[in-house]
């Protein structure tokens, strides 16, 4: 699997990870479930790159003529985006979650498939999109239950307060819910960073500053003050 990741083989790389998330049922070490988290995001991302590619070439007046053309196109790579994060989510559901007893890992693939029905939802419509989205928010609000199990900087817990909130930002279009969710993550991580140790204060931290700059972007959209206090 690390031979198949630094060659850019990502559908090998899950190829590979498969008997091993069956064999384990995913109790996985932080270091599998990050090769894990890898294989799977390199699987679909250029497809979400392509989708977003095309979107902007189809607002160029230029390539009008096109249209036809490339909405077709587009079309064809939503329907492989699609397929490639329902077997995810279907191997998680199967394999993953079949003997899973500790809260942190629970979290973990609960969050990855919150994850993978958002990522169905960004390019969605109609009854897909009710699908994934009703998807997404089952998954993280059942992540997010099993997560408060978890200390405020646990990166898994803050990984989940950022999708979750951006999830509620894109997909369900509720700045106020986001704005709130990555609020109470921020301030209960802040409250606790100097308690942690190195490693997780150095996790914490990339995470922690995401959530600040979508709570000043997201801020700033409301007319309020983005300000957000640094680390």
């Amino acid at each position: 699997a690390r031979v198949a990741e630094q060659a850019e083989r990502f559908d090998d790389m899950v190829d590979f990870l498969r008997p091993i998330l069956s064999e384990k049922g995913g109790d996985f070490s932080v270091e599998e479930r990050n090769l894990l988290s890898v294989g799977f995001k390199n699987l679909i991302g250029g497809k979400r790159t392509a989708i977003r590619t095309i979107s902007a070439i189809e607002q160029n007046p230029k390539y009008s003529k096109f249209s036809d053309a490339l909405g077709q196109y587009k079309k064809k790579i939503e329907g492989e985006l699609g397929k490639d994060c329902q077997d995810i989510i279907n191997m998680i559901k199967n394999e993953g979650m079949k003997s899973l007893k500790e809260s942190e890992g629970k979290a973990f693939f609960l969050k990855m498939i919150g994850d993978y029905y958002r990522y169905m939802a960004e390019s969605a419509s109609g009854d897909q999109l009710a699908h994934a989205r009703d998807g997404a928010l089952e998954h993280y609000k059942q992540a997010e239950t099993i997560s408060g199990e978890l200390q405020a900087c646990n990166p898994i817990k803050l990984g989940l307060a950022l999708n979750f909130s951006v999830f509620y930002y894109e997909v369900m279009q509720d700045n106020k819910q986001a704005c709130q969710l990555a609020e109470t993550a921020l301030q209960d991580a802040m409250a606790k960073i100097d308690e942690v140790d190195e490693e997780t204060f150095r996790d914490a931290k990339s995470i922690i500053e995401l959530l600040k700059e979508n709570l000043t972007l997201w801020k700033e959209e409301e007319g309020g003050d983005g300000a957000i206090e640094d680390l």
